[in-house]
């Protein structure tokens, strides 16, 4: 079967699919190489728009689709005849190069507030890549979890550097297959398969704009690498960062918060607390309840960055066009 790929700027991109294989994996195996994350139906990265043809979809969460008719995830697709898709993107975001696949040995493993893991993991030296951990703020890696086929995506909370050091922040999830083996069986020393960097969620340098970074769970490692890139080129743009979680108990510690803080001076934050007592620093409500209040007192609107769980993506994408912000001023994550 023959599937063709539409971008935005109307590029047509035609390459086979064999059965029972998904479109992204067919894509792929020609060299292309469509924004995606969890690879599994979840998070909607990889969402796009059927325009013609028939295909099925392997088990998804429904949430996760594009708003729109004909929705689908390129991960969960399988075409049943020759198959047109419309992406939401241009053809200058499509990556055409393969990507890397490494070794790392696990570092640190570290409680991160009560439902999360901080995990640190070391590249070990590659014949062609060398050591270094070369990856923009905003991007992710997928992890896979030994002797089995399960990865998962998580982004990067820490800056590009020579020695090979990659920080995530996990959430804990009840069950969770790769969260459970953090939880319970990894220790240091252990070897895990690393693919990336991946993903075009990344600071529009060129903007002259103040940002607003609204991040929710452990949606919040990308924006704190960008963070942390601002404060190493001393960048001076005004910042607003709204951190969402659904318990006080949730957030991550205040410690992390401070040294921001006091590497860029002109940050402002704000801790969203949706359920119970807010505690010190925090307000109640939702990181897009707290968004539409500052919106409503800026003066010229901001440029922003969301990243987090597709329901608060959403809920935070509706507050943004509410308030009159262009999407080229709009860019999103969904874990």
């Amino acid at each position: 079967m023959k599937v063709t790929l539409l971008t935005q700027d109307e590029v047509r991109l035609e390459l086979a699919c064999e059965p029972a294989q998904t479109v992204l994996d067919a894509a792929e195996a020609a060299g292309i190489y469509p924004l995606a994350m969890c690879r599994d139906g979840q998070c909607g990265q990889c969402g796009a728009h059927a325009v013609a043809g028939t295909y099925s979809m392997r088990p998804h969460n429904l949430a996760a689709l594009p708003p729109g008719i004909e929705s689908i995830l390129l991960c969960s697709c399988l075409p049943q005849s020759d198959l047109t898709i419309s992406l939401p993107y241009d053809d200058a975001q499509l990556p055409r190069h393969s990507v890397p696949s490494r070794r790392a040995v696990i570092e640190a493993l570290h409680p991160a507030g009560t439902s999360a893991v901080s995990l640190i993991l070391r590249l070990q030296a590659d014949t062609t890549l060398g050591q270094a951990a070369d990856f923009l703020p905003g991007q992710y890696m997928e992890i896979s979890l030994p002797g089995t086929s399960i990865r998962r995506a998580y982004s990067l909370a820490n800056l590009p550097n020579w020695d090979g050091t990659l920080e995530f922040l996990i959430r804990l999830v009840p069950g969770g297959a790769f969260s459970g083996w953090l939880a319970q069986v990894a220790k240091r020393g252990d070897i895990l398969s690393v693919r990336g960097p991946l993903g075009q969620f990344t600071v529009d340098e060129t903007s002259p704009r103040a940002r607003c970074l609204v991040g929710g769970g452990c949606g919040f490692a990308p924006l704190l690498s960008m963070l942390r890139q601002m404060a190493a080129f001393q960048d001076t743009t005004p910042v607003h960062l709204i951190y969402g979680v659904n318990r006080s108990e949730d957030a991550l510690p205040e410690e992390l918060f401070t040294e921001l803080r006091e590497a860029l001076p002109q940050l402002q934050t704000a801790l969203a607390v949706w359920h119970g007592t807010p505690g010190v620093n925090a307000v109640h409500g939702t990181a897009a309840e707290v968004l539409a209040a500052h919106l409503a007192l800026a003066g010229e609107l901001p440029d922003i960055y969301v990243c987090g769980p597709p329901k608060m993506v959403e809920a935070v994408l509706a507050v943004a066009h509410r308030a009159g912000v262009p999407d080229a001023q709009i860019f999103f994550e969904r874990l």
